[in-house]
Order: C-alpha cells, then structure tokens, then sequence
C-alpha cells in the first residue's frame, strides 16, 4: 500500500509539473487536428479513420498528405518515400534525446514513438524540478500531447461526416500554419543570412519546374537535404556572433570561457569569473 501510494505521488507530481508547460500545446493541436478530421469527413471517410491515423501516424503533415493520398491512384514508393522523406527529421533531434531516455524502462518505447516536433521541444527544454521524475514528467508530456491530437482529430471527423457545406480550401489549413512559421522565423532570425530558408524556397520551385507539380516533392526533400549538409559549414558560420552567450539571466564574463551562462546553469543573479 505504502509502495503504491509513493507512485501515486511521483505520477501525480510530474503530471502537475507537466500539465502547464505542454496546455498551449494542447490547445493548438486539438484544433488543428480538429480540421484534419473535418477534411477526413468530408472526403467520405468514417471518423475511425481519423482516430486510428491520427493515433498510430500521429505525423501532422504526413496525415494531412496521406488524405490525398487515400483519394488518388496508389503508389506505394512513392508514398514510402515520401513518408520516410517527411519524418527524416525525427532522426536527428531523436539521436540528441538518447541520453535523456536511458534507463526509462518500459515507459521508454512509447516516448520514442510519441516524440513529435513540440513533445521533443518540451522535453529538451524544460526545466524539472528536483522533486519530479523526469521519466514520467516526459510521458506525461508525450501522453496528453498525443490525446489532445487524437481527440482533436476524432471529433473532426465526427463533425466532418456531418457537414453540408461547402469546405473546399480547408487542406490549405497546414500550408498556412507553415507559412505563418516560416514567416516568424524569417522576420525573428538572428542569424546574418537568411540562406537556409531561401534554399527551401528556391529549391522547390526549381524542382516544380523540371519535375512537375506531381512528382517534384520527394526531389525537392532531396535536394534540400544534400544542399545543407554541403552548406553545413557556412550556414554555421552564419550564426551571429552573441550565439550561445545567453545573458537574460546575469552577464557573461568573456574573458573567462570557462564560466557558463547563468541561464544553464539555472542560478539567478549575475554570473562573474
């Protein structure tokens, strides 16, 4: 009794300390999943499509092509590509969280297969406290990150079977989230050249031009991903000179390299050599 009660709390604990860092998260996927699940309707599918695809492809951008793909004339190479094209990127941030999931026992599967763009930066980011376990603190972002999407997407296309409108233009929904970050960073960045977002803006258009607007995005994934490993280097050399001098929570003394930021090393008040 004494054992269970002790998990009681440690489960309670991380929930709590989790819960207010991943609800704006939550909020944003419930809707944006929401119109996922709507499209589904709409496109004749039962809303257990949406639950299921939303649950076990849980790739936001992969299940809003996959509708399309559902509806058009099957090419399973193509798909595959695609699919593996679009998820390159969980390769290389989830190489970065092995440390951080060592010794996770059996929660330690799921929080590889549930770790999206958001969950990992929740995860990579936050700051735990001491009394939290940072094993469930991490499912727990992972979990309601996840039902928050599946919900959202259920419920979409409940209501999207439903819908007698017209609700034509409602695919464009995740182009448009794209570009509203595409724009935030271009118009935030502080780096000294905006070369890597030209190069995925560039890129595309070229490969739409040689390859057609059917067949040019898996050239494009390509292209762009051979281009910045050759660019590694200079796009490096671009980051602007202050780039992990962090200050906002004391001052950095430069003389002294060895001292690090007070923002790392979470302490409050100026850091001096």
């Amino acid at each position: 009794m004494r054992m269970s009660q002790r998990n009681g709390g440690v489960k309670t604990r991380a929930f709590k300390a989790a819960f207010p860092k991943v609800l704006p998260i939550c909020i944003s996927f419930f809707f944006l999943a929401m119109s996922y699940g709507v499209l589904m309707g709409t496109r004749g599918f039962s809303f257990l499509w949406s639950l299921y695809m939303s649950a076990f492809i849980y790739t936001g951008s992969m299940e809003f092509v996959t509708v399309n793909l559902l509806v058009s004339a099957f090419n399973p190479f193509a798909t595959l590509m695609l699919a593996l094209m679009m998820g390159t990127r969980h390769l290389f941030y989830g190489l970065s969280m092995l440390g951080r999931f060592k010794n996770m026992g059996a929660k330690k599967p799921y929080l590889i297969y549930a770790m999206c763009d958001e969950t990992f930066a929740v995860n990579n980011s936050a700051q735990i406290p001491a009394d939290v376990d940072r094993g469930w603190f991490y499912f727990f972002v992972s979990l309601l990150n996840q039902v928050s999407w599946v919900a959202g997407a259920t419920l979409g296309g409940i209501v999207g079977g439903r819908l007698t409108f017209d609700t034509t233009g409602l695919d464009f929904v995740m182009t448009a989230l794209f570009v509203v970050i595409f724009v935030d960073q271009w118009l935030t960045t502080k780096r000294k050249s905006h070369m890597a977002a030209l190069t995925g803006t560039v890129v595309p258009v070229i490969c739409m031009a040689l390859f057609g607007a059917d067949n040019f995005m898996i050239p494009s994934l390509i292209a762009m991903l051979v281009m910045f490993i050759m660019l590694r280097s200079y796009l490096d050399d671009l980051k602007p000179d202050d780039v992990g001098k962090r200050d906002d929570v004391g001052k950095r003394d430069d003389a002294d390299g060895a001292v690090e930021s007070a923002a790392d090393r979470n302490e409050v008040g100026e850091v001096r050599s």
